[in-house]
């Protein structure tokens, strides 16, 4: 399981880079198996650190995506809405989903690093 060091990562299974970029973990991709559909945010949204901000489908399941930091949204990924399936194959490059222009102070605080996420999805 890929749990780049050089991130943030929400208990919800988003991760939070320093410049704002989010998008989903390789765990919570194979989770969910072939992603179908991403319904993005509109750029411009300010949001709260846990709120719903988007909605991943998959061949499984819907499942919703949460904001790991409060902000406003800056810019989505409009390669997803031709190509969702780089969440699957690429979830920390090509497959990242929107950028938040971060509040300050506005990282959640429960945000883990690699370490505490490994610890979580037991890897």
């Amino acid at each position: 399981m890929n749990v780049p060091d050089n991130l943030r990562y929400a208990k919800s299974h988003e991760w939070l880079r320093s410049d704002g970029t989010v998008g989903i973990t390789d765990h919570a991709q194979s989770e969910l198996s072939d992603v179908v559909f991403v319904d993005l945010p509109k750029v411009g949204r300010k949001v709260k650190a846990g709120e719903t901000i988007a909605v991943v489908e998959s061949v499984k399941a819907a499942s919703d995506i949460y904001a790991p930091a409060s902000g406003e949204v800056i810019e989505v990924n409009e390669a997803l809405s031709q190509n969702a399936a780089l969440v699957n194959t690429d979830p920390f490059g090509a497959g990242w989903m929107f950028k938040l222009k971060v509040e300050a102070g506005g990282e959640s605080k429960d945000l883990m690093d690699a370490a505490g996420y490994k610890a979580q999805i037991g890897a």
